[in-house]
């Protein structure tokens, strides 16, 4: 049967979202059971591709990914592939009708992680737009269970949440990115500049999406919005750490949250949720 290996396909998606983030994987956790499969679905994709371009060194990425790009589109029109990330992932994308211009648009910010290591304004906004915002809105999408009326009112909110949490693993990883990667995304800063100074206005730009983004929270369905507030919790943890850390720290090092940490999250979140004070 059929539905043995699509199950099968859900479990790889979820496992992959286990294996590699510890902090959506506390969230999904909270949606309601309904939205969880479809949002490990999501993020086995978008991770799987984010892989190819990162971590497949002596490998040939631009085959890779444009081998992954053709099989993913593929996969949505046979309505099945032997990939089970894929074929969990196109089982979402036909359930919620999500538009394929998203898909289009989060697969170009891979693109751009082949050979681009240095943005412009335009650039990074085109690659945040890919990379995280049209992400938030795949998942807005599986959210609101077809609500348009509701998906055009929150679609701002979406995106910018999806924009501030893609900044902060910018600065987060930004060690990584530049030593390991040779990228560095932030717009017209030199690493060797790199000070506390140009890390504020960093921050400051980051603030305004958060501001944003968790008013969207406040009007999520009660199914999605305790899980999107756990991740939005984590990350603004995160957040407040990175902007207590000194710009010197941040390029040598990555600022990570204690397991330990991460569970006191949990507990005040859940009760600031039960008792309607988020």
């Amino acid at each position: 049967m059929k539905e043995l290996f699509d199950q099968l396909s859900r479990d790889m998606s979820k496992m992959t979202t286990k294996r590699y983030s510890t902090s959506f994987s506390i969230g999904i956790r909270f949606l309601h059971n309904d939205l969880r499969d479809p949002i490990y679905s999501v993020y086995g994709f978008v991770r799987f591709a984010d892989e190819i371009v990162d971590s497949f060194e002596g490998h040939d990425k631009a085959y890779l990914l444009d081998k992954f790009t053709k099989d993913t589109y593929e996969a949505i029109e046979n309505k099945i592939s032997l990939n089970p990330i894929l074929n969990s992932f196109q089982e979402v994308v036909n359930k919620f009708n999500i538009p394929h211009e998203l898909i289009d648009t989060f697969l170009k910010s891979m693109e751009m992680d082949l050979d681009k290591k240095a943005y412009n304004k335009d650039g990074y906004d085109e690659y945040i737009l890919g990379s995280a915002e049209v992400v938030g809105l795949m998942c807005l999408n599986i959210f609101l269970e077809g609500d348009h009326i509701e998906y055009e009112k929150l679609k701002k909110y979406a995106m910018k949440l999806g924009s501030a949490f893609q900044k902060i693993n910018f600065l987060r990883d930004l060690n990584e990115d530049y030593n390991d990667l040779g990228r560095t995304y932030f717009p017209g800063i030199n690493l060797n500049d790199f000070n506390n100074t140009v890390k504020k206005n960093i921050e400051n730009d980051i603030e305004v999406d958060f501001e944003l983004g968790y008013k969207g929270i406040l009007m999520l369905p009660k199914k999605a919005r305790f899980g999107v507030y756990m991740a939005y919790k984590y990350y603004f943890k995160l957040f407040k750490k990175i902007k207590r850390t000194n710009a010197e720290v941040i390029l040598e090092e990555r600022v990570r949250i204690p397991n330990r940490n991460k569970a006191r999250i949990l507990v005040t979140s859940y009760v600031r949720h039960n008792l309607n004070m988020l």
